[in-house]
């Protein structure tokens, strides 16, 4: 592809929402294939550009040197022209609670896979709304990604919750070597762990968060196996809990929630134990989320891939369009009777 030919993306495609700005922006620093991004958001209540993907772009654009247009706050469309991924070391403040977790789905693919090795140190929001919390990112994405090729390891220092945010982690990403293939349909079953997390909050909370979710687990008959407590450090009060389920080649599976004003610990921990017990109970090598992030490195392998995911999503859906215009995969989404989905991508040769 002639480098000056844009990608031209509609952003109201689909879910409308980030994904569709994150995916494209990783295949393209991946590639080096220019891309534009219209309609950016256009489905959400406050559209265009937020803090969180302005900053995302931002150290997007500072490892292979990208030119790029209209990057700001409230933006509904931007140009993004990327140069060579260089290795580097990088502080990226965002500025508010944003989410620090989306942020890593853009840059940790877009680094390992382009070639880099890249240093990150992160404040904003740990474990906020509309994104999966630290711990699932560090506890189920970053072993699912380990399972294709591409090795990132994140340290919390401090937890950023709503509306201070000033979390603070650490992130090492590794330059990838090749993206391996996969095809699992029979995950097997792994212990259930927990870990239960409260900020400037009495230690019960957390407590609480863990007792709902597991007697809920129970009732479903799943056992919980290994639960960790902690009590850490932030500038806003704030909780979360995630229940997850990993092994070493799957399955790939969580469940989180985090807790709000007027909502019971009982209630955080039961949301939690609830979306777990989904994902769990198909039989699905990856859970819904981890699957949204699986589709842009699978889609550079050079062989087929084929799994489970437990609900076919917008966010899926969207993925899979977008890596066919990037790099020309063919996929199939096929139903089983239990709602479960078998994915298979198969990049041309």
């Amino acid at each position: 592809m002639n480098p000056n030919n844009y990608i031209i993306i509609d952003g109201s495609e689909g879910e409308g929402g980030g994904q569709i700005l994150r995916t494209s922006i990783t295949l393209s620093t991946i590639f080096q294939i220019p891309v534009e991004i219209f309609n950016i958001r256009s489905k959400r209540n406050n559209p265009g550009l937020r803090p969180q993907h302005v900053a995302s772009i931002k150290a997007a654009s500072s490892i292979c040197n990208a030119e790029v247009d209209n990057l700001a706050i409230g933006s509904h469309s931007i140009r993004f022209k990327p140069g060579r991924v260089q290795s580097k070391s990088l502080k990226i403040n965002v500025g508010t609670a944003g989410s620090i977790t989306l942020i890593l789905q853009l840059l940790i693919p877009a680094a390992s896979l382009g070639g880099a090795d890249l240093d990150l140190e992160i404040t904003g929001g740990t474990d906020v709304r509309w994104s999966p919390v630290i711990d699932y990112f560090k506890h189920v994405v970053l072993p699912s990604y380990r399972i294709v090729g591409i090795e990132a390891n994140i340290e919390t220092l401090r937890r950023g919750y709503f509306p201070r945010g000033e979390g603070l982690v650490r992130v090492s990403i590794k330059r990838s070597n090749g993206v391996s293939s996969i095809n699992n349909l029979t995950p097997r079953k792994c212990n259930v762990k927990g870990i239960s997390v409260c900020s400037n909050l009495p230690m019960h909370v957390a407590e609480r968060q863990m007792e709902s979710a597991r007697e809920y687990l129970v009732s479903k008959r799943i056992p919980l196996d290994e639960s960790e407590i902690y009590l850490e450090k932030s500038f806003s009060p704030g909780s979360s809990i995630l229940i997850f389920s990993v092994g070493s080649e799957g399955p790939f599976l969580g469940g989180d929630a985090i807790g709000e004003i007027g909502k019971s610990a009982e209630k955080v921990g039961l949301q939690a134990a609830k979306k777990f017990s989904e994902e769990y109970l198909s039989g699905a090598l990856f859970d819904r989320h981890v699957s949204d992030m699986i589709i842009a490195p699978l889609s550079v392998a050079k062989e087929k891939s084929s799994f489970l995911v437990s609900k076919l999503t917008n966010h899926l859906n969207t993925n899979l369009r977008i890596v066919s215009l990037f790099n020309h995969v063919n996929y199939d989404i096929i139903k089983n009777v239990n709602g479960s989905r078998k994915i298979e991508i198969n990049p041309t040769k």
